[in-house]
């Protein structure tokens, strides 16, 4: 049984920082790993993964914001938030794709930004 906790999430000013932190746990073979948002105007939509060979793909909305990083077994991810924005609101989820192309997901962190 694969599990993800994520970790970080709060309350913070508008321009400020947050760190998030997701461990998997339970016996899987990592294909990609990440963060997910859910926002309250959009629907689930990509944040940040490190997918085959640890090619990293961000959302357009959080470059140049937002760095990922990951440890050296890719079984933990890290997402670093820059110069946060009220938009940036929402419910990260920590995803994880194994090579069998099944998908996990953790129960979510939410992050709220205030003007």
């Amino acid at each position: 049984q694969v599990q993800l906790v994520e970790s970080g999430g709060g309350l913070v000013q508008s321009g400020g920082s947050l760190r998030l932190s997701c461990a998997s746990s339970g016996r899987v073979s990592i294909a990609a790993m990440g963060w997910y948002r859910q926002t309250p105007e959009k629907q689930r939509e990509l944040v940040a993964t490190f997918g085959t060979g640890r090619r990293i793909n961000y959302g357009d909305s959080v470059k140049d914001r937002f760095t990922i990083s990951t440890n050296r077994a890719m079984n933990t991810v890290y997402l670093q938030m820059n110069s946060l924005k009220p938009e940036d609101t929402g419910v990260y989820f920590c995803y994880l794709r194994d090579y069998t192309t099944r998908e996990h997901w953790g129960r979510g962190t939410q992050v709220t930004v205030s003007l």
